[in-house]
């Protein structure tokens, strides 16, 4: 009886959120006491196709997920491998160095990023953010990789090497097929931590590069409800998409007791 009051529940719980954003999102005007908007509008939806701020702001945001995403998988892969060979007090060491990132507040992380990156000459440049975005999203992809190379079974690679195959040979031949799926959910992982991405790109970028979320916040200050909910739902695309994919990674991945 109870589970069967509390499903619907969280069904309603995570799907009314998004009618309603839909709904704003296709709403001409929507005062109250009216139950719906007074008429429909796809506006803010064409406004993707045309080059507009929604436009720019979400081809940006891609172009900085997609390589974040790449990169820090690239990078988790030989960082949870060495933390997941190493003792047990290098172990507690390295992983907390890699969580460190993850629960540190994004202001202070992106303040600290901040003055380093005006020291370099990267403070509000594209490259400038896509580094930020880097630091956090490689944390994540740590703590994932190290999670995979803790149950990692290493007999294939073993046995490649006593046939002969070169170290080069048996990363590219061996580890890196079995390592597919694992690579790819951390370059989900990555990407979907620069996609929700505001603090750093705020500071890091200076308001001069616009991503989804900048622009959605900027949307909801001016009260332009409509382009907001539409970004907002955009927003919810990937990590939508990508659900499936993380909670299979998520079950297989062991905590880390620091």
């Amino acid at each position: 009886m109870r589970r069967a009051v509390l499903f619907p529940l969280l069904f309603l719980w995570a799907v009314l959120p998004l009618v309603l954003l839909l709904v704003v999102s296709l709403g001409r005007t929507w005062f109250f006491p009216g139950i719906l908007p007074d008429g429909w509008t796809v506006a803010s939806w064409l406004a993707l196709a045309e080059s507009g701020r929604l436009h720019v702001a979400l081809a940006h945001s891609i172009a900085l997920a997609a390589p974040t995403g790449l990169v820090a998988a690239l990078i988790a892969w030989p960082v949870g491998r060495a933390i997941a060979s190493a003792g047990r007090t290098a172990r507690h060491i390295g992983a907390a160095l890699a969580f460190l990132p993850v629960v540190a507040p994004p202001v202070a992380l992106a303040i600290g990023l901040h003055w380093s990156f005006l020291w370099l000459g990267l403070g509000g440049t594209f490259a400038g953010v896509l580094f930020a975005h880097i630091v956090p999203a490689t944390a994540y992809a740590s703590l994932f990789m190290l999670g995979v190379f803790s149950s990692w079974d290493r007999r294939a690679e073993d046995e490649a090497r006593t046939l002969g195959a070169a170290p080069m040979q048996v990363r590219l031949l061996v580890t890196l097929p079995l390592l597919r799926r694992p690579l790819l959910e951390a370059w989900l992982l990555g990407f979907l931590v620069s996609w929700a991405q505001l603090p750093l790109t705020l500071l890091i970028g200076g308001g001069l590069i616009s991503t989804l979320p900048l622009e959605v916040f900027a949307y909801m200050q001016a009260g332009q409800d409509r382009y907001a909910a539409t970004g907002a739902l955009l927003l919810l695309a990937p990590p939508l998409i990508a659900l499936a994919t993380v909670r299979v990674a998520a079950g297989r991945t062991e905590a880390v007791v620091v």
